[in-house]
């Protein structure tokens, strides 16, 4: 662990200072907070984080170290990581390197031994905001007037998605159905259950047109989870109104959102979001309840879904915002959650099996 100061300054002007770890960077980014006890990698790896400080709500983080087998990505772009404490020393089998080393590699920096739940409890009552990450100590390194202005003046990226997603598209062959899959910036573990289905996938970036997807001839069609807000990214709307007239579609995360702005509905930003493994989501038709994986800072507007032809099908049960849709007339459903559930439980990873069964169906 490093002897080195770090603070974290948000646009409340509040200040918390702890020790640095991982990348020297100085970033201002959004600073969130994840409920997960576990799957630290597959958060720091995750896509949606992307330009995002994420705040651990469990306090140790990087105990089993950092392994190949639970990467989200390649090259993760989650702009700061902060916890109570990081060890000096992973310990776990399947270790590779540590958190701090790794985080160093891809240019990322921590902040530990913080007061994270307070921090926390903050980010809740008063909402998500900016912040920024400052070596040093305030009123020694730095002083927290200059920084502060600074902050409020520096304009977050809007251009996420195109951070994140694919240039070009790439095929991950087999022999069972043609799935296209939008990379907004999926997760690895997307196409995990896409391959255990047996389905031949090919993923293409966010901006491809409907005619270089029709010519791919596709079984169906998944719109992936990725960052930022589904307003950024209208371009895409004509494209998913045009396929869905024709093909099975399958939207997870940011997918959803943009799948019910394409048919009439809203979003909305929550105050401080959905963001780890312990989510309880109610089926209506059912009653069925699951427990879900979930990393989104915005929402379909239920209100906006009357007058539309999409339908609800799953609510967050904690408070009652959309967590899933289908569409009336056409093989088409969306949810808010990861089903695909990395790191989280499995209770919802049939939804892959509705869209197989659609796929076949159609």
């Amino acid at each position: 662990m490093s002897s080195r100061f770090r603070t974290l300054l948000l646009a409340d002007g509040s200040t918390h200072v702890g020790r640095a770890f991982g990348s020297d960077t100085e970033t201002t980014a959004e600073v969130v907070f994840t409920t997960g006890m576990t799957g630290y990698q597959e958060t720091l790896t995750d896509q949606s984080y992307n330009g995002q400080i994420v705040t651990f709500t469990y306090p140790l983080i990087g105990n089993t170290g950092i392994n190949r087998d639970d990467m989200e990505t390649l090259f993760p772009t989650t702009a700061g990581l902060i916890c109570r404490e990081v060890p000096r020393r992973p310990s776990n089998w399947r270790s590779d390197l540590g958190l701090s080393e790794f985080m160093a590699t891809h240019g990322i920096p921590g902040l530990a031994e913080i007061d994270t739940r307070a921090l926390v409890r903050r980010l809740r009552a008063e909402g998500v905001m900016k912040g920024t990450f400052l070596n040093g100590q305030p009123g020694v390194d730095f002083a927290v007037e200059v920084e502060l202005e600074r902050l409020h003046e520096r304009e977050l990226p809007r251009d996420q998605v195109q951070q994140v997603s694919t240039q070009n598209s790439y095929a991950n062959p087999n022999t069972g159905h043609n799935v296209v899959l939008f990379d907004f910036g999926l997760k690895h573990s997307i196409l995990r259950e896409l391959s255990a289905r047996g389905c031949a996938i090919t993923v293409v970036p966010h901006d491809i047109s409907a005619e270089r997807v029709r010519a791919l001839h596709p079984d169906g069609i998944m719109l992936s989870n990725g960052p930022g807000d589904p307003k950024d990214h209208l371009e895409v709307l004509d494209v998913i109104r045009d396929l869905q007239e024709d093909f099975p579609m399958f939207g997870i995360c940011l997918g959803h959102q943009l799948m019910c702005l394409a048919n009439g509905a809203d979003t909305y930003k929550l105050p401080f979001g959905h963001r780890g493994f312990n989510h309880p989501v109610r089926e209506l038709a059912t009653g069925r309840v699951d427990f879900t994986s979930q990393n989104h800072g915005y929402a379909v507007e239920k209100a906006s879904l009357a007058g539309t032809d999409l339908e609800v099908t799953h609510v967050q049960i904690n408070d009652d915002t959309v967590e899933g849709v289908r569409h009336r007339s056409r093989p088409a459903f969306s949810v808010q959650f990861h089903p695909d559930a990395a790191a989280g439980p499995h209770d919802a990873v049939h939804m892959f099996d509705q869209f197989i069964d659609l796929m076949e169906a159609n």
